[in-house]
C-alpha cells in the first residue's frame, strides 16, 4: 500500500485531474476525442480489450479488492519508459471524489481513447441492431449488453442522438462497449451499407404488419429500432425488408426501447 501512495495527487487542481473531471461533459469528449471509464469492473475490461488507455487514476485509501491492487501491478509493471501519463496516478479520496460518479464511486477511473468504426470496417456480422437517434444513454448501453449475452455482432447507432462515450453508456454496458464494434453513421449510409451486403432489415414498430412471434429471419439480419418518443418514420419502415410489432395487452402502447430490443434479440438469436 505503501508503494501505492508515492506522488499521491492531492490537488483537485492537478491538470490531470482537471482533464478527468471536464470528461463528463460531452464538449469536452468531443473535442478530445477521449472518454471516462469508471469503476474497477470497466476499467479491466477496456484494458482487457486493448483499446488505447492514456491514464489511470486511482485513490489507495478506497481500494480494497485483490483484483484492483493486481490492476494497479500490472498497470505500472507495463507503463513503458518515458510514458509519465500511462503510469497509474494515485489520488486522494477527496480528489476522487471530484471527478467520480457519485452514485458509485469506486476509487478507479481510465481515461481512454474513443474508437471510431466505420461499416465497411466490419467483418462478419451475421446479428446486429440499428439504433435511431436514440436519447437514453441508459438503454443504449443496455442494449450493447444484451447483444453481448446473445452473441450479436454490432450495434449501429444512426442520425445522432445519444452520446457514445457518455458514462451512462459505459456503465450500463457492463464493460460491453468494449467488445462489441459500434458504428456511428446516417440512416441512408447505413442502408445502402446493409443492401450491398444482403442483410434482411427488420423494423419494430407498434404500425409493424407482422407478429414478431411468427417471423424466422434469415441470415444475416439487422434489427432496426427508432427512437424512444418518435420510434420509425413510414420512410424508414419502408427501407425494412419487414416490419414487425409486438402484442400490447394493457393500457401502455409501447415497450421501454431496451425491453423491446432484448425481447427481439433473444426471440431471433437463441
Amino acid at each position: 500500500m505503501g508503494d501505492m501512495k508515492k506522488n499521491l495527487i492531492a490537488s483537485s487542481n492537478n491538470p490531470l485531474v482537471k482533464q478527468a473531471r471536464a470528461l463528463r461533459q460531452k464538449k469536452a469528449r468531443r473535442e478530445s476525442g477521449l472518454f471516462l471509464v469508471e469503476g474497477i469492473h470497466h476499467v479491466g475490461e477496456v484494458i482487457e480489450a486493448g483499446w488505447d488507455v492514456e491514464s489511470v487514476l486511482y485513490a489507495p485509501d478506497t481500494l480494497t479488492s485483490q483484483f484492483a491492487h493486481e490492476l494497479i501491478s500490472r498497470l505500472r509493471a507495463s507503463s513503458l519508459p518515458g510514458t509519465v501519463s500511462r503510469v497509474p496516478q494515485p489520488v486522494t479520496p477527496q480528489v476522487m471524489d471530484s471527478i467520480a460518479d457519485k452514485e458509485n464511486p469506486q476509487g478507479i477511473l481510465a481515461i481512454v481513447r474513443q474508437k471510431q468504426t466505420r461499416p465497411h470496417e466490419l467483418r462478419q456480422v451475421n446479428r446486429s441492431v440499428a439504433l435511431v437517434s436514440p436519447q437514453d444513454p441508459g438503454n443504449v448501453g443496455t442494449i450493447l449488453r444484451t447483444m453481448d449475452a446473445v452473441g450479436a455482432d454490432a450495434l449501429f447507432l444512426l442520425d445522432g442522438g445519444v452520446d457514445l462515450y457518455h458514462p451512462s453508456v459505459v456503465r450500463s454496458s457492463m464493460g460491453t462497449l468494449f467488445w462489441k464494434p459500434v458504428v456511428q453513421a446516417s440512416f441512408d449510409e447505413f442502408t445502402a451499407w446493409a443492401r450491398t451486403n444482403n442483410l434482411q432489415l427488420i423494423g419494430a414498430s407498434t404500425h409493424g404488419d407482422v407478429d414478431y412471434q411468427t417471423l424466422v429471419p434469415r441470415l444475416p439480419w439487422v434489427l432496426l429500432l427508432g427512437s424512444e418518443q418518435k420510434g420509425l418514420s413510414r420512410g424508414q419502415m419502408d427501407a425494412c425488408d419487414v416490419v414487425v410489432s409486438m402484442p400490447m395487452k394493457g393500457r401502455v402502447s409501447s415497450l421501454n426501447l431496451a425491453v423491446a430490443a432484448g425481447v427481439l434479440l433473444y426471440r431471433y438469436s437463441l
